[in-house]
């Protein structure tokens, strides 16, 4: 009995077609690239065509490319080589594209400098337009921030501490010279007391060189060793200030930079593959969220929470041009500053304190009943009462300027007699007597916080920060791959994290 032969569907490569499909046939209709082209199509991009110039030969069209870019972070394609292999691979990019075939060369220029002026505006547009679709809302936000590594030479690095030994060196290696040449000075060319270098700097330096040189030129029986010395210092002290000035210029507040991109700050990355916290170049991204979608972004190179709050509602104010109604965040930001500023621009602060979710758990407070927090305080006698009933009196302010250039001021109260006290080493480890310092207007500020925090509002709010905010974080470094910026320099990083957020918004938008 013969074997019957499988039956297989037609299978014709080179058969031509009467009526070959379209591209738009091919690509089904909830895909992600049809709610691209459907947003960058709704939006005003007169913005991004000003960065064209109106001379020279044709360009390809602002809007394909814009198209390209942000499908290609959608689809976690970052690098412009790839995005220009997928333009003639992906029919979902040959759709955006109207099959034109952009190289990486112009994917990557337009990126870099096309976008440069235009961005945010874009951003925005897109923003408001979900805004006017009730997917998110533009008033009520979640704020965090996340560390990002840089595209830089992690061994190429500048530090603050590095530039002080430095200068450290330079004022001690002067001072031991410029004594030898006084005593090598005779009585008509007596060299004045040493310059005072408690400011050092370059004309500074280079001016004590040149009088070192001048006296000591003359002599002929110098030491040879100093002779050297001298010679070294000529040739490098005077050009190593330079450098440090310049360098410290670029430092401004930061204490380290990377010399490959030198708006990137050396930070602690939590997700390093060695699980040991090393320093590495990165940028500070701070976002705000509205049901996971990204309201407003900033980059900073401050690694600490708290000192960018200010810059990203200035951004916020400058996209929308008004102010938040709330916004909630984690310790991170709750600090006399922001908590004044926030005030001031009444916006319901749902901001935690530092020591907030510590103070609900009952066996911390068991393990700490000593704290300042809890001594009872006399109101008419200003002053406090310590675990065993003696005053601890008023000895004066002190006052602390914050990076921002916030002035804090705190109170200091004083205990007597603790050296014979029973519960010395269980109240303060200090050697003399305690010593507390009480900030009224933050006590007062983390007061009001703690009651909106704890109310039916507060609770809901802080139960929801957990689930709006964090996730869209792992949802691009863990989902979609992005751990690393590509481009360098602050302006351009901008750009690229906007594209990311586009990307966000429009993959949840398609979700």
């Amino acid at each position: 009995m013969a074997r019957r032969q499988p039956i297989f569907k037609p299978y014709h490569q080179h058969q031509l077609m009467l009526l070959p499909p379209s591209l738009d046939e091919l690509i089904p209709k909830e895909h992600a690239c049809r709610v691209v082209n459907e947003v960058i199509n709704n939006i005003n991009l007169e913005p991004l065509n000003a960065a064209y110039h109106i001379k020279g030969s044709s360009s390809y069209h602002p809007q394909m490319l814009l198209k390209v870019l942000v499908y290609g972070y959608v689809s976690n394609i970052y690098s412009s080589r790839k995005l220009e292999a997928a333009c003639k691979e992906s029919i979902y990019f040959m759709f955006l594209s109207s099959m034109s075939y952009p190289d990486h060369n112009t994917i990557n220029r337009f990126r870099s400098v096309r976008l440069k002026d235009a961005f945010r505006k874009i951003f925005e547009e897109v923003v408001l337009l979900l805004a006017q679709e009730g997917l998110l809302s533009i008033e009520e936000v979640y704020t965090d921030g996340t560390k990002i590594e840089v595209n830089a030479n992690k061994y190429t690095f500048v530090w603050r501490k590095a530039i002080a030994t430095n200068k450290e060196k330079i004022k001690k290696q002067l001072a031991q010279i410029w004594q030898y040449a006084q005593s090598m000075a005779a009585a008509e060319d007596d060299l004045p007391d040493p310059p005072d270098f408690t400011r050092i700097n370059k004309e500074k330096v280079k001016d004590t060189v040149d009088k070192l040189n001048e006296v000591l030129g003359k002599k002929e029986n110098v030491d040879k060793k100093m002779k050297a010395r001298l010679d070294y210092v000529t040739k490098h002290y005077p050009a190593n200030m330079a450098r440090y000035e310049q360098q410290e210029a670029i430092l401004d507040n930061r204490n380290s930079y990377s010399k490959t991109d030198p708006d990137a700050t050396f930070m602690r990355l939590k997700e390093d593959h060695m699980r040991n916290g090393q320093l590495k170049p990165a940028y500070n991204v701070q976002i705000s969220t509205s049901n996971q979608f990204i309201v407003n972004y900033t980059i900073h190179s401050d690694p600490t929470d708290t000192n960018t709050l200010a810059n990203h509602l200035d951004q916020y104010e400058k996209s929308f041009g008004s102010s938040l109604k709330s916004l909630t965040a984690d310790a991170g930001y709750g600090s006399e500053d922001n908590y004044t500023l926030l005030k001031e621009k009444q916006i319901a602060a749902y901001v935690k304190y530092g020591l907030f979710d510590k103070h609900q758990n009952k066996s911390f407070n068991k393990k700490h009943p000593f704290s300042a927090d809890k001594l009872f305080y006399n109101q008419q006698g200003d002053h406090y009462i310590c675990p065993m009933g003696q005053k601890m009196h008023y000895i004066g302010n002190r006052t602390n300027k914050t990076v921002t250039g916030f002035l804090q001021t705190a109170r200091m109260y004083k205990a007597s007699n603790c050296e014979t006290c029973p519960l010395n080493g269980a109240c303060h480890k200090s050697k003399g007597n305690r010593i507390i310092q009480v900030n009224v207007k933050l006590e007062r500020q983390k007061q009001q916080a703690d009651q909106l925090l704890k109310s039916e509002e507060g609770i809901r709010k802080r139960k929801k920060r957990c689930f709006d905010v964090e996730p869209v974080f792992g949802n691009i470094k863990n989902n979609h791959g992005f751990r690393r910026f590509m481009l360098r320099g602050r302006k351009k990083v901008e750009i690229e994290w906007g594209l990311i957020a586009i990307a966000q918004n429009l993959r949840k938008k398609a979700a």
